[in-house]
């Protein structure tokens, strides 16, 4: 009697994901001006992680804060994106996104750098499990143009296995070519 049943079947719990990271990156105020005074609502601006290469952004909108960001997180879960990582600590290769008025500049990083982003970025970054980069964002500081720019960015990010597939070749056919110039030198 534990599982209750219902006309299509056994019910089943629906378990939350302790996988996922989430991190509340802005909560706006909104009033609406009504007969008798004002009526005020909130909107939040949650991004949404496993911290393992995935990561999504979702904005929601009620009357209440808590509300609002249960939205924004089931929003973000839904639009998630995966990113190929390097060594699973930054990124494959230098980036750049762009949204709107909001521009971002993203590049990889030696170990040890750390995330040099500022605000809505570094939530990006940190909720991807990236830990080496080197971003700027250019133009506007709006957070949710920031944050779709950032993500245009990371879509255009591919590893060296992706760009082997696509060409039809070996992984060690395009890692080579960095060294192939060097070696016709020598060989000159």
């Amino acid at each position: 009697m534990a599982e209750r049943e219902n006309r299509r079947g056994p019910r089943r719990e629906r378990e939350e994901a302790p996988e996922f990271a989430d991190r509340l990156v802005a909560i706006n105020r909104v009033s609406k001006t009504v007969k008798g005074g004002k009526r005020f609502g909130f909107a939040a601006l949650v991004v949404v992680g496993d911290q393992k290469g995935r990561v999504g952004f979702g904005k929601g909108k009620a009357k209440e804060v808590p509300e609002a960001i249960r939205k924004a997180t089931e929003q973000a879960k839904r639009q998630m994106i995966r990113v190929p990582l390097r060594e699973g600590r930054t990124l494959h290769h230098d980036t750049s996104g762009r949204h709107g008025a909001g521009k971002v500049v993203m590049r990889t990083a030696p170990q040890g750098t750390g995330i040099i982003a500022g605000g809505p970025m570094r939530a990006v970054f940190e909720m991807l499990g990236v830990q080496d980069v080197v971003a700027k964002s250019i133009g506007s500081q709006n957070p949710y143009n920031m944050i779709r720019a950032t993500i245009d960015g990371l879509q255009s990010e591919s590893s060296p296995r992706m760009v082997a597939q696509r060409r039809g070749k070996k992984v060690a056919d395009i890692l080579k070519r960095e060294d192939a110039p060097a070696a016709e030198a020598q060989d000159a």
